[in-house]
């Protein structure tokens, strides 16, 4: 083994890696070098926490030796971007000298592939490799742990992180939020196109998909259905021009936005102080318990006053302490199972964190706008609105459309489906904390709409097609779901009723218990516009 508890911080003088360096001088490790490309930077670090700075390079034909010069006990590496990196140089390196190595690593395929890299290396050298000991994975695999007690089936796993404005904002961390915009991600979104708003910790802010190990490693080591991941910018014109530019990147006007790290980093500084030192996270499993009743519990930190860039050191400094102790296993992984959430939490004092749990029973939107009931609809419609996360129906339909030039016009503004004899139709359903997305789809043809439950009144429910909102007055009872328009908005402002279009539309069950829907809409001045029908079945059954 190397030199006694000298722990090599690569990138210590970032953002997280910083943060890092300093809380494991609180835990009493003395010996810490502060390593990077920029000597004077490392110093400036060093100096405030009594640590040694070195230059380092990562690229350096010589890194190996000159790490051996330095007896490293831990490396970690905080530098990053991990997306950009190709080859697990600075861990292989670590492991010739025979140090033990953490990163703080949040691409999927860098932190998902170490095992099979580096595995069989870091055992027959005896050290502990490590990659994502950062909020994600590690942190938020610990929550996932602790809230998937007593859950027999794991039907979701959903993490949003949303930092405040006044965060610190490293080049590095620019360019892994930039290399994900406008790119697939696994399980199916797009990086940061999609927006919704999400509630955390008392937080309401703009969220979207973006990339993250959980996505990669969660499915198969929790056994989940679904895992997603969701991240915000804090303000709104900021959150809203990365949508604009994953947008482009999404439509193939440019190949990778990460070269703009640099401009928008500057063009976000006259704004820091339009924003808040407000941060959180919440992790949020939903699964069924041996009863069959499903759980939707979460768990969320709320950071105030600058301290949320700490959070991401917290399982760095855990890990250093289990390794410290020797209750790590040799070997190479992404870190998802070492972490106690107790003892994370327990890291937290001085900084102003705080942690809160929630354990309830599952509801959907439909379940609340309907309340009992919902209860009394057939069994294909009540798993047709019992969304959990996002899920997708597909069958077949046809369509027929007015006549009429007008008719032809709305159907057009609306953007519903041309008239056919048989269509395939799918219909995805995408739950966010207030409302659900629904996505259909009738071959080529595709047009969104946004239902929220009325917060006052039971079985109203607000349906929002672009600038028109319309307000639904569900009735349910054992032979289906009908669907009235009983009100309506057009930018906000009432729909006077003579001129509110007329819905005459239902879901029912067809002979072979298959769900069926029936939309038949019409306009006053105008008559028919559209009646489409079919039947759905689950996509994932």
């Amino acid at each position: 083994m190397a030199g006694e508890e000298t722990i090599v911080i690569v990138g210590g003088s970032g953002v997280f890696g910083s943060r890092l360096a300093a809380g494991l001088a609180q835990d009493g490790f003395s010996d810490l070098v502060i390593a990077g490309r920029d000597l004077k930077r490392a110093e400036s670090v060093a100096r405030q926490i009594g640590a040694r700075a070195v230059t380092l390079d990562l690229s350096s034909a010589d890194l190996t030796d000159r790490l051996k010069v330095l007896k490293p006990w831990l490396v970690i590496d905080a530098a990053g971007p991990f997306q950009g990196y190709g080859a697990y140089t600075l861990a292989e390196a670590a492991i010739a000298v025979g140090a033990h190595y953490f990163d703080l690593s949040d691409d999927g395929s860098f932190t998902a592939g170490i095992k099979a890299e580096l595995d069989e290396k870091a055992k027959a050298a005896n050290v502990v490799v490590r990659s994502g000991v950062s909020s994600v994975p590690a942190l938020s695999a610990a929550a996932v742990r602790s809230l998937a007690e007593g859950l027999t089936d794991i039907e979701l796993i959903e993490t949003v992180i949303l930092p405040g404005n006044r965060a610190p904002r490293g080049l590095s961390v620019m360019k892994a939020i930039l290399a994900q915009a406008g790119k697939p991600l696994k399980g199916g979104d797009i990086g940061w196109v999609a927006v919704r708003t999400a509630h955390v910790a008392g937080l309401a802010r703009l969220a979207s998909p973006i990339g993250a190990p959980d996505l990669h490693l969660m499915p198969q080591a929790f056994n989940a259905r679904q895992v997603r991941f969701f991240a915000g910018l804090e303000l709104s014109v900021m959150h809203r021009a990365l949508e604009a530019i994953a947008r482009i990147v999404k439509a193939g006007l440019m190949h990778d936005a990460t070269w703009l790290a640099r401009p928008l980093r500057w063009a976000a500084g006259p704004l820091y102080y339009f924003g808040s030192d407000k941060g959180a996270m919440r992790v949020r499993v939903v699964g069924r318990r041996a009863d069959g009743h499903l759980r939707d519990r979460h768990w969320s930190l709320l950071a105030i006053g600058g301290d949320g860039p700490h959070v991401p050191a917290l399982p760095g400094r855990v890990m250093a302490n289990l390794l410290r102790y020797k209750h790590l296993k040799a070997g190479a992984c992404a870190e998802l199972h070492d972490i106690d959430l107790r003892d994370a939490e327990q890291q937290a004092p001085p900084l102003q964190l705080t942690f809160e749990r929630g354990d309830d029973l599952f509801v959907s939107h439909f379940q609340k706008c309907l309340g009992a009931d919902f209860d009394r609809l057939p069994e294909p419609l009540k798993s047709l609105h019992l969304t959990i996360g996002r899920k997708t129906w597909h069958g077949k339909a046809t369509v027929s459309r007015g006549g009429s030039l007008a008719a032809r016009f709305v159907a057009w503004a609306f953007q519903f489906p041309a008239a056919t004899d048989d269509i395939p139709v799918s219909v995805t359903m995408d739950s966010t904390d207030t409302s659900e997305v629904w996505t259909r789809s009738f071959g080529s043809q595709v047009f969104k709409s946004e239902l929220t439950p009325d917060p006052h009144k039971r079985a109203l429910m607000w349906e929002r097609f672009g600038l028109f909102t319309f307000a639904i007055d569900l009735e349910a009872d054992e032979t289906g779901l009908t669907f009235p328009l009983v009100k309506g908005r057009l930018l906000g402002l009432p729909i006077p009723r003579a001129l509110l279009p007329k819905s005459d539309t239902k879901e029912e069950i067809d002979p072979t218990g298959r769900a069926t829907f029936s939309v038949r809409l019409s306009m006053p001045l105008v008559g028919p516009v559209v009646h489409y029908q079919g039947w759905l079945e689950p996509a994932d059954p």
